[in-house]
């Protein structure tokens, strides 16, 4: 059996739901998003509620585009940071639709997409709801400090994304379809003893190189069979790191080609430091911007790379180590007439 998962039905990705804060409608990419609330707390008494609220819109939104009502979806795939998933698990109680909680931190929305795409290709589901989010204030407030301290952060931190990116998966025969699930290669852990939260980035570098070699290795395909390789959100500091890893390892990716969601969402923004990060990140370039151009035909094939740092509080606190994640999807245009 290969280790690189291979979709023999090629399922389809139907329709998005793309929902951000207020920072991310200044995004060079707003125009890809279908909704941004006003403010951090969305009219709602907390982050992780306006978080939630953001969530049950993006799956609204997917829901209306994907043209089916609640009942005719099989299953919903989600995942965020927060403890125990409460706002992805407190948005899924709105919906009558059976509910898969995920949790592979920033990579969360590659590892759903893997995930539904098998639900598909093996027969046990017709159409999937698959997504991830995040909230600057809920994020921060939970892993560093509340944004209300102002604390200074070092050049290597990132900033949080706020928002939600859902999208329905169906059958490659759909008429809805927009872009083809083609390929999938699940991450190993890998763990390069960095202990710092705020540098993200190089304790990401390893797990993407990683899956990517591997992808390459075991789908057979290679860096010429892609327009992109873009990977989540190692933003500048671990895309630069990540790059060194593979090239040690005989994988040149031009730079034209490498790309990270986290080094694009917010443009040059001084803010950001080193870039963004949070579950959110992927999700809205994928399933917005980069879904947008393989519809369009623009893009005929990209290798999506979410990436993960699978610490919690309660980890830091003791001192652990960064564990982290990456998994990679191959996305097909549905102009490329691969089905």
């Amino acid at each position: 059996m290969t280790k690189t998962w291979i979709f023999e039905s090629k399922p389809a990705i139907l329709s998005a739901g793309i929902s951000g804060g207020p920072f991310e409608k200044e995004s060079p990419f707003a125009k890809h998003f279908d909704f941004f609330s006003d403010d951090l707390y969305n009219e709602e008494k907390s982050f992780e509620k306006a978080q939630r609220s953001l969530i049950e819109k993006s799956i609204t939104n997917s829901l209306e585009k994907g043209q089916v009502t609640e009942s005719e979806v099989d299953a919903l795939l989600m995942g965020d940071l927060i403890n125990q998933l409460t706002p992805s698990g407190f948005a899924a109680r709105q919906f009558d639709i059976p509910y898969l909680g995920l949790f592979s931190a920033c990579a969360t929305s590659m590892q759903g997409l893997a995930l539904s795409a098998a639900l598909i290709d093996g027969g046990y589901c017709e159409k999937v709801l698959t997504g991830a989010s995040s909230h600057n204030a809920a994020v921060e407030k939970q892993f560093r400090y509340p944004t209300e301290y102002g604390g200074q952060k070092p050049p290597t931190a990132q900033w949080t994304v706020t928002g939600a990116g859902v999208v329905l998966v169906g059958k490659s025969t759909d008429p809805l379809a927009q872009a083809y699930i083609e390929k999938a290669t699940i991450g190993r852990v890998r763990d390069i003893n960095v202990s710092d939260p705020f540098n993200m980035g190089a304790a990401m570098s390893l797990a993407a190189a990683d899956v990517i070699e591997r992808h390459f290795i075991h789908s057979g395909d290679t860096v010429d069979d892609y327009d992109f390789i873009v990977t989540g959100d190692l933003a500048e500091i671990g895309h630069s790191i990540t790059k060194d890893i593979l090239s040690e390892r005989g994988v040149s990716i031009p730079d034209e080609k490498f790309l990270d969601c986290g080094k694009m969402i917010y443009g040059n923004r001084p803010e950001v430091l080193a870039g963004a990060s949070g579950p959110a990140c992927s999700a809205l370039m994928i399933y917005g911007y980069f879904l947008d151009e393989l519809k369009a035909g623009n893009m005929k094939r990209i290798l999506s790379v979410a990436t993960g740092a699978l610490l919690s509080p309660l980890s830091f606190q003791q001192k652990e180590t960064i564990p982290c994640i990456a998994h990679a999807v191959a996305i097909t245009s549905h102009k490329g007439g691969v089905v």
